[in-house]
């Protein structure tokens, strides 16, 4: 049987602490890297050594993987790791990053000899948690086999395309999150201030054709008003400008994406870390005087 790959996992933050734990809980040996030194150690007890640097997380990894906040931060930490990266290792980007910016590092790496897959998730910190994560992945048929049994322990993997359209599936999954948080929230506030009960509102539509996850959770978040955040507000607003950036790409005007991207951008500014299910509350700021609920608001 061959030995299973040594994996370097370099962020270890909301959603990178729950991923790299599911993998040393398969049982992978995992070398862990954060910029903040403290929530990598935090994985020790776990069995994950820790590296000082990028380049020593790599240097003797088979797959590095990375969980970070952008492709700026994903170009700069693969900068500093390059020198530990050897021939053949494969790379598999699973931060949430620009179609374009995917496709510059992965013709970056390929000049130095290193494979890569951008693999972006969608699941939040709970589908990381139960290592149910939605993971779509851009490169080739070979690489994705090898990564695929790793990517299992996180959750399901699917290969959409080449080296970028993972990104660019992610982005068409952010478009739906987004869409359908902001119709929840109108339609919840809608009940509410129409007379009717909105828990029952929301009740009474599960299972028919309005049904989804975004109605299942983030609208009994909404209810709750808890926004102590599973995905951040500054975090999807970041994907509807990348998203934006796509369809200008493509040629592509999204009418309803605009207007998601306005919604969000509203709100970054005072709640940046806040579940986007915060939606809600630039919603309400809209129509003063109207409020889903009377719970004060639980915020990060």
């Amino acid at each position: 049987m061959a030995a299973r790959p040594k994996i370097a996992f370099l962020g270890i933050g909301l959603m990178g602490k729950p991923m790299a734990t599911r993998l040393l809980a398969a049982g992978y040996a995992l070398t862990a890297w954060n910029r903040s030194r403290a929530k990598a150690e935090a994985l020790t007890a776990l069995g994950a050594s820790i590296a000082a640097s990028p380049a020593q997380a790599a240097g003797d990894a088979d797959i590095v993987i990375t969980m970070l906040d952008a492709g700026p931060v994903v170009a700069d930490v693969m900068r500093q790791a390059l020198p530990g990266l050897r021939p053949g290792t494969l790379v598999v980007d699973m931060s949430s990053t620009r179609q374009a910016e995917a496709q510059q590092m992965h013709g970056w790496l390929v000049q130095h000899g290193i494979r890569f897959l951008d693999a972006p998730v969608s699941g939040g910190v709970r589908g990381a948690e139960a290592g149910e994560l939605a993971i779509m992945a851009g490169g080739t048929q070979a690489d994705f086999d090898q990564a695929e049994p790793i990517l299992r322990a996180m959750g399901r993997a699917t290969l959409v395309g080449s080296a970028g359209c993972g990104q660019l599936a992610k982005l068409c999954n952010q478009l739906i999150v987004g869409g359908t948080i902001n119709i929840v929230a109108e339609a919840l506030l809608l009940a509410r201030a129409g007379g009717a009960d909105p828990a029952a509102v929301r009740a009474a539509i599960r299972g028919g054709f309005a049904e989804s996850r975004i109605l299942e959770v983030h609208g009994q978040r909404m209810l709750e008003r808890n926004f102590v955040p599973g995905g951040q507000v500054k975090t999807q607003l970041k994907d509807m400008e990348n998203i934006l950036s796509a369809a200008s790409n493509a040629g592509l005007h999204l009418p309803l994406t605009e207007l998601v991207e306005q919604r969000y951008r509203s709100i970054v500014n005072g709640l940046p870390q806040a579940d986007h299910a915060a939606a809600l509350l630039a919603l309400e700021q809209m129509n003063p005087g109207k409020r889903l609920g009377d719970a004060p608001d639980t915020l990060p």
